[in-house]
């Protein structure tokens, strides 16, 4: 069985990776194809797949025009050449136009409900999966299970935290340490939404500098006080570093998310609500608020609690959801690989 999966973001290696390398152990052939847009490319590398490079993103409107004929060719070429049996994305555009004009299968994961983007590819899908939690109805190829993308990656099954993470941030191993997270708010569902003035960001470093070492990622610039502070990170480290953490504070929804499921506490500061976090903020594992003072009593609240605490309301919590990856891996298989057989990439490779 051949299986194209197209990447439009680097949470979306984390996302497949697994399923691909136990489709490969079965003898299925997978190649990945992606825009050289952040670090996707790096992370497939760090796994060692086959991936084909379509080139540099687009940002501006007119550039994204010009990147849907572009990237819609590049994708039907491709298919042509490595002849799919399925193809498989999050949301991807190109992958279900290509698919549909293969006559070829397109599987969709999808668990930001952005319309826009679902009504372009969503006619030409099969199935569209998505976690149990996502707000709106997708339609009847919608199929819900109970978990979230980002267990994927993190189940105790699939990541296994590495300390060597810890001598490479210059850290002790019983050291304690935060990581704290920034995020630009320019993409469209950030419209209207704010997280922590650039005055708390500065307050909140001087706070957690007093009693651990801070690391801090930016999607953004860091004013001259927080520079010193900045961490750059192999992306494949990052949910390591993650792990070890005393306590995390992000603006990002995906960040927190991570964070809680590795149960790592997690203030969680912004006016966008996601519903991830809030069922998390049931559990205790991540906490929501962009008032000032409440962030900061979060923070003491947190930094006097056992870590194990979290560690156990984290694994108590996955209990109640399903191993996303094993779902994805058992419901490809018997949706679309039944009689299928191992083939010989040296066909189709030598085309490129």
């Amino acid at each position: 069985m051949r299986i194209l999966i197209d990447i439009g973001h680097p949470g979306h290696v984390h996302l497949f990776k697994h399923v691909a390398h136990m489709l490969v152990n079965q003898g299925a052939e997978v190649l990945f194809t992606a825009r050289d847009k952040e670090f996707e490319l790096d992370l497939l590398k760090a796994e060692g797949f086959t991936y084909i490079n379509f080139g540099k993103h687009y940002r501006s409107l007119a550039g994204k025009i010009l990147g849907l004929a572009k990237f819609d060719t590049q994708m039907l070429l491709t298919g042509l050449l490595f002849k799919p049996d399925l193809f498989m994305s999050h949301g991807s555009i190109y992958a279900a136009h290509a698919a549909w004009l293969l006559g070829k299968k397109h599987l969709s994961l999808e668990d930001t409900g952005n319309m826009e983007q679902v009504r372009i590819y969503r006619p030409f899908t099969d199935v569209i999966l998505t976690p149990d939690l996502l707000p709106g109805d997708l339609g009847p190829k919608q199929i819900r299970y109970k978990g979230y993308h980002e267990i994927a990656y993190l189940h105790p099954e699939f990541f296994t935290p590495d300390p060597s993470v810890l001598s490479w941030m210059g850290l002790k191993p019983d050291e304690k340490f935060a990581i704290i997270r920034f995020i630009s708010w320019n993409a469209t569902h950030d419209v209207g939404h704010k997280g922590i003035s650039n005055a708390d960001k500065i307050r909140l470093v001087k706070k957690l500098s007093e009693q651990m070492k801070v690391f801090i990622t930016s999607e953004t610039g860091l004013s001259e006080d927080l520079r010193p502070f900045r961490f750059k990170i192999p992306p494949d480290k990052f949910h390591h570093a993650l792990n070890y953490a005393s306590i995390v504070i992000s603006e990002g929804t995906t960040t927190a998310t991570e964070a809680g499921l590795l149960g790592t506490p997690c203030v969680y500061i912004s006016t966008l609500e996601d519903v991830n976090c809030q069922e998390m903020e049931e559990h205790g594992l991540v906490f929501n608020t962009t008032e000032s003072g409440r962030v900061f009593s979060l923070v003491d609240e947190i930094l006097q609690t056992d870590k194990k605490t979290y560690l156990e309301r984290s694994k108590s919590f996955l209990e109640t959801k399903v191993n996303v990856t094993r779902y994805l891996y058992n419901f490809i298989l018997e949706r679309y690989a039944k009689n299928s057989i191992p083939v010989n990439k040296a066909s189709w490779e030598s085309s490129y």
